[in-house]
């Protein structure tokens, strides 16, 4: 082999090492790109229980029971609920019929167990992620 033949093999050699490291970190990484998951992908996935994953999707008016610091709601995208359980002062602009996203994980039982609640700055915000899986379930009608 010539020198330039050895430099052009080390070369290809590194270049196939390299893409093979990029294809591990991507394919560890595919779950956790998304920022959230709707009730419906959940179930429709089959998030394992103790997972950390985000749920984003609207409270259900009349679903939110809170106990001092204990809450319980109910999220939904329009084809599915699941109920979120969380323990703390939630955001001061958490309400009813709004939008939200949550840190946890699903219990075994199928509930979710939230760690952060992430509430909608003002009434003209909505996630855009959010307002896209409502707008396909024909729930939510806004811009």
């Amino acid at each position: 082999m010539t020198r330039k033949q050895k430099r052009l093999s080390i070369i290809a050699g590194l270049g196939v090492v390299l893409a093979i490291a990029a294809g591990l970190i991507l394919m560890a990484l595919r779950d956790q790109i998304v920022f959230f998951y709707s009730p419906s992908e959940i179930m429709e996935k089959g998030v394992a229980p103790g997972e950390a994953i985000r749920i984003g999707g609207l409270v259900v008016d009349g679903s939110w029971v809170r106990d001092g610091e204990n809450n319980t709601f109910v999220v939904t995208d329009g084809a599915t609920e699941m109920t979120a359980h969380y323990v703390g002062i939630l955001p001061d602009l958490f309400r009813e019929g709004q939008g939200v996203v949550a840190e946890g994980s699903v219990r075994a039982d199928g509930t979710f167990e939230a760690t952060n609640v992430l509430a909608k700055h003002d009434e003209n915000y909505l996630p855009r992620e959010v307002a896209g899986t409502l707008r396909d379930q024909g729930v939510w009608q806004g811009e």
